[in-house]
């Protein structure tokens, strides 16, 4: 086997171990049962936005400390946290409990920048592409198996809510245990640059260049020629180099802002959808949470696999902002039909429906912000723009769920996020519109000054 492809089969168990939790589709079903005394509202006031802001000012620290520590010590810290998260679930039963257990749950989230950035650094540019799909469809396909097993548990009524715990806290195990045995990565591409390059040079000016301090870097202008002086500077610097080269840049910033705004929708939509459930059908006789799990994963893989393609091979980047605009219309949509409804069945649908139409609009705008860099910061903006999406998540949660905001019940917070997404949908429609008549109006000037100087 190719080593490339070794490390990234490697890599994928990983993170198809790791997605193998079939006690979430019914986590709420689980802490509002009779395991636990807390009420829906101390769940969704007083726990689940502690793992929100737990997320965001976690990610802060877990983006610039990635680099540094060559990702590897990242990817078992997921599977730390993991452990003690289900471990707290099954032996805990405080308040108190529960928010520290979210605080681990905002580790086990923001951490996972690590898996997808790890195999960039231990593979040739050439295979990025494949190695990319390989990591997605690993996490896709564990999290397609955890809602057939968990649903298939608990309609055969081998388990109940709390024993699919177990499962879970038996995966994290083995996925924390499995990524000590990931190969350690010895470069990259800010705190450890030098070797980063060393590997790209010629041999003739490996042999030339001169010895590196620790903790310096060189720049790539610098050895563009065989005899060239590596110039040495700061990882900060090429870090703010980066960072200012993307983000001056307009499609960047267009597209960025549609990833976090929309990434920020797709996490508060899904964080409270079971909590909505609930209110909706208090009792189920069978609660379908895993097969709805299922079917959307499935679908969303399908739509980002159709996304890859159809984007491109046939969508220039205006007629990508209009269909997304369409589809962002059609999320809150389906979103309004989740929440506007008593029937359990319809809200199911909604759910799948929004699912399957993210999936795809979070693959075009990921491939539109990538395309649009001139360096390899696909880390930096990325991570960046999950910060960002992170920030809007937060305040959506100040401003709708806490009674800090408006305190609003499940179906107003939902009947929030829909509109949310229908006004994401107008304002990308007519910068679509305005961009178009702008450039238009351009192309007739400069058509009027050629024809006068003629």
């Amino acid at each position: 086997m190719k080593e490339w492809l070794k490390i990234s089969c490697l890599l994928c168990v990983f993170g198809f171990m790791r997605e193998i939790r079939p006690s979430e589709p019914y986590v709420t079903e689980y802490l509002l049962g009779p395991w636990r005394n807390i009420t829906e509202e101390q769940l969704t006031r007083d726990v689940y936005p502690v793992g929100t802001y737990s997320h965001l000012v976690q990610l802060v620290f877990v983006f610039l400390i990635t680099d540094l520590l060559r990702y590897k010590p990242l990817i078992i810290t997921i599977g730390a946290a993991g452990v003690i998260i289900w471990s707290m679930l099954i032996w805990t039963t405080s308040l108190l409990g529960l928010q520290i257990l979210e605080f681990f749950y905002g580790t086990y989230m923001a951490a996972e920048v690590a898996y997808y950035t790890y195999i960039y650094a231990k593979v040739d540019k050439k295979y990025y592409p494949r190695v990319t799909s390989h990591t997605r469809a690993a996490m896709f396909a564990g999290k397609l198996i955890s809602g057939v097993v968990s649903q298939l548990m608990i309609n055969l009524e081998l388990m109940n809510y709390k024993q699919l715990n177990y499962i879970t806290l038996s995966t994290q195990i083995l996925a924390m245990v499995w990524a000590f045995g990931l190969p350690k990565v010895d470069k990259s591409l800010y705190f450890h640059r030098e070797a980063y390059l060393r590997d790209s040079l010629p041999a003739t000016t490996k042999i030339n260049q001169p010895q590196l301090e620790p903790g310096m870097i060189v720049e790539a202008e610098a050895i563009s020629q065989p005899e060239s002086t590596l110039k040495e500077t700061s990882a900060g610097r090429l870090l703010w180099q980066h960072f200012y080269n993307a983000y001056t840049n307009p499609r960047v910033v267009q597209w960025s802002l549609w990833y976090a705004i929309g990434f920020a929708g797709y996490l508060q939509v899904s964080y409270y959808m079971q909590i909505l459930w609930k209110d909706i059908e208090p009792n189920p006789v069978i609660a379908w949470n895993g097969a709805v799990d299922a079917v959307l994963t499935a679908l969303a893989a399908l739509s980002a696999l159709a996304a890859g393609y159809l984007h491109t091979g046939l969508m220039r980047p205006r007629l990508s902002l209009l269909v997304l605009s369409v589809l962002s219309a059609l999320e809150g949509g389906s979103v309004l039909l989740c929440c506007w409804t008593n029937n359990i069945y319809y809200s199911y649908v909604g759910f799948i429906i929004f699912g399957a139409l993210y999936g795809f609009t979070i693959t075009v705008a990921s491939a539109e912000v990538a395309r649009n860099l001139q360096e390899e910061s696909f880390g930096l903006v990325f991570g960046i723009n999950t910060l960002l999406a992170l920030v809007f998540q937060s305040l959506l949660t100040i401003i709708v769920v806490t009674e800090t905001g408006f305190g609003l019940d499940t179906v107003g917070q939902y009947t929030v996020y829909a509109f949310y997404f229908i006004a994401v949908a107008v304002i990308y429609f007519i910068s679509v519109v305005v961009e178009h008549v702008w450039q238009r109006g351009k192309s007739s000037e400069n058509l009027a000054n050629s024809m006068d100087e003629t």
